[in-house]
């Protein structure tokens, strides 16, 4: 995610020139053109074409916020869940003999949201897997085409375990239980949201029109502007690209690009709040690299 308050003109540009340049070359041969083999542009309603153009932009850019937005509401949600399970763990199992399964829970919560950011990411899920779990506790949820859903079922295979011994009772496993279902429904959502594309309609239609606005914009513009078509008319369509590119940027939350949710920082202040919870020592929190948090 881009933090810096002032825009990243560089970023901007590598991310623009391509279809600026095609568009700019387009402008010069329509403006040659016309005062090499003189012609009479038709009359375009560019303005009405816009008008109706910056609507379908709209609605694609406003449908690719809130999907954004809603990624990062349930990552905001997934850290609650996280610490609230944490403290279920160490208000239900304090005693010496439930000690280490309060730690186990805690732990598999932080190796849950790594893997998941792993998962969401398209990024391999073992060494995150492997970082607080042994080899024998990763192996069944690293068998599992769901890594992140495999360590869930096994936190809350533990919890029954301790309400069997004893160690807690129905009440208090289905007050953690409440928690996990929180967690996993946290989960669901990220992946609907992975999975699901924006309609074809938001997709195809905005770009084609785009394209087809910028094509016709030179044509309708070189009787009035002459020599200047080809800025003016890269000018006008430039704002067109920006705001499509703006919809491209932001319709997956968790893409691992500079504008996506920043996953990795959120997994962290997880792993920080309850190590620290723990009273062990804890990484410290992410910090932006160039105007980015990640």
């Amino acid at each position: 995610m881009i933090i810096d308050a002032v825009p990243r003109y560089r970023q901007i540009v590598a991310e623009v020139w391509r279809p600026l340049l095609a568009l700019f070359v387009w402008d010069v041969i329509v403006t040659v053109t016309y005062y090499i083999l003189p012609f009479k542009a038709p009359s375009l309603p560019l303005t009405l074409f816009g008008s109706a153009l910056a609507l379908f932009l709209g609605f694609r850019s406003t449908s690719a916020y809130e999907r954004w937005w809603e990624g990062r509401e349930l990552w905001g949600r997934m850290i609650n869940a996280s610490r609230s399970l944490s403290r279920a763990a160490r208000s239900y199992l304090p005693d010496e003999e439930g000690r280490d399964l309060q730690r186990a829970i805690i732990l598999r919560q932080i190796t849950y949201v790594h893997v998941l950011r792993c998962q969401l990411r398209k990024q391999d899920t073992r060494a995150e897997a492997l970082r607080f779990l042994s080899p024998d506790e990763a192996k069944p949820p690293l068998a599992r085409n769901n890594v992140a859903n495999g360590i869930l079922d096994g936190t809350g295979r533990r919890v029954d375990q301790a309400r069997q011994k004893g160690w807690i009772d129905t009440i208090q496993q289905a007050s953690i239980e409440r928690v996990l279902v929180d967690i996993a429904n946290a989960q669901g959502g990220m992946e609907r949201l992975k999975n699901t594309p924006l309609p074809n309609q938001y997709r195809f239609f905005p770009e084609f029109f785009a394209r087809l606005f910028c094509i016709l914009l030179p044509i309708g513009l070189v009787e009035t502007l002459g020599f200047a078509t080809p800025i003016g008319s890269t000018v006008a369509g430039l704002m067109f690209l920006a705001v499509l590119k703006i919809g491209d940027d932001l319709v997956d939350p968790f893409a691992d690009t500079v504008h996506d949710v920043p996953l990795t920082a959120m997994c962290t202040t997880v792993e920080i709040d309850l190590l620290q919870a723990l009273g062990e020592p804890a990484p410290e929190p992410v910090k932006p690299v160039k105007g980015i948090l990640w």
